[in-house]
């Protein structure tokens, strides 16, 4: 485990060849002026070599994510997804036939599971397959993918997971004009409509939300919470020829001790699910996984106001990298619910009669 202070997102010392190599090309091609495109390049490799979490490697997946994350949260948001969708293929019960979605070795996936008030996709057998319609929102990157894992309605209360070719006649991609924030520039996370397109069920009825690991992506994304942490926090520590006051070195002291605490949660959070296995259901992943990206969101936001207050003005109308991070991890940390997670987390333990 690491003991001294980083500022790379690391969760592993040292780090392994495959999280170098990836943390290299991440630096690289944010240097480009299409970086997602050339991360998805990247992905159909990188997927063949990442671990999957439960398989007694949780921990250095999570380093990957996190130091990925420390150099660009952009393509991190490009990785995180891909990855999450192969580790619930994986996960599947019974091995989805992916070629009749025309799934090859090129595919790049990204995950559509959230729900929209007064909309929705369902599902319909035809013949001997299933085809999904409807709008699905916060679609990321849904016109740049190949393919998506997307929760579709097959019942008035019953939703499966479907794997879609997103290339389909029938998909449909809202404007990304819509888009208009200053974090994830690059990636609108816009919705699409599909209609009567190509469906392969993976999994039955109910079992996308109930699988052993559908709260393990939950801490992966919280991984890259944590790698853009601590990106964000690299401004606080002394620069050569200027000497902190005792308020800055008081910031830098402070947002180090929120982070460790992060690190520390992901560093347990990895081991428990590898130590659970694929057995791993039910409440106890869901409190683990709430637990640590609760802390970590609120580490987050622990550091991007102390490094504002910290630094003044100057970095985020003068350092465009700087700027970008923090608005990236603004956006990013807002898939965490705050205090409405916080409550869910609470009812949960109510209902336990956990402590």
């Amino acid at each position: 485990m690491l003991t001294d202070t980083t500022t790379d997102g690391a969760l592993l010392d040292p780090s392994d060849d495959l999280v170098g190599r990836v943390t290299r090309w991440a630096g690289e091609v944010t240097e480009l002026d299409d970086p997602v495109g050339a991360t998805l390049g990247q992905l159909p490799g990188l997927g063949r070599e990442a671990p999957r979490p439960g398989s007694g490697d949780t921990l250095r997946l999570f380093d990957l994510l996190s130091r990925v994350a420390a150099v660009d949260l952009v393509v991190a948001r490009t990785v995180e997804p891909h990855l999450d969708a192969l580790s619930i293929l994986d996960q599947a019960p019974e091995p989805p036939n992916l070629d009749a979605i025309g799934v090859g070795p090129s595919a790049t996936w990204g995950v559509f599971a959230a729900e929209g008030p007064g909309v929705r996709v369902t599902a319909t057998r035809r013949g001997d397959g299933w085809t999904v319609s409807g709008h699905k929102p916060w679609s990321s990157l849904g016109r740049r993918l190949t393919h998506a894992l997307v929760t579709a309605w097959t019942g008035e209360r019953t939703r499966r997971l479907f794997a879609v070719p997103l290339r389909h006649e029938g998909v449909a991609v809202e404007s990304s004009d819509r888009w208009i924030a200053r974090g994830m520039a690059l990636i609108p996370s816009v919705g699409i409509d599909l209609t009567d397109v190509p469906a392969v069920p993976v999994g039955e009825d109910g079992w996308y939300l109930t699988r052993p690991g559908f709260w393990w992506g939950a801490v992966g994304v919280a991984a890259c919470w944590y790698g853009g942490a601590t990106a964000v926090a690299e401004l606080l520590h002394p620069r050569p020829g200027r000497e902190p006051d005792q308020v800055a070195l008081m910031h830098l002291g402070e947002a180090d001790t929120a982070l460790f605490a992060a690190r520390t949660a992901l560093q347990h959070a990895a081991a428990q699910i590898d130590a659970s296995g694929q057995g791993a259901a039910g409440r106890s992943t869901e409190l683990l996984a709430r637990r640590v990206r609760g802390l970590v969101r609120q580490v987050g936001d622990d550091v991007l106001a102390r490094t504002s207050r910290a630094t003044g003005p100057g970095p985020l109308v003068s350092q465009e990298r700087h700027a970008r991070r923090v608005a990236d991890l603004h956006l990013y940390l807002r898939q965490e619910h705050a205090e409405r997670d916080a409550a869910a987390l609470g009812q949960a333990l109510q209902q336990d009669g956990a402590s």
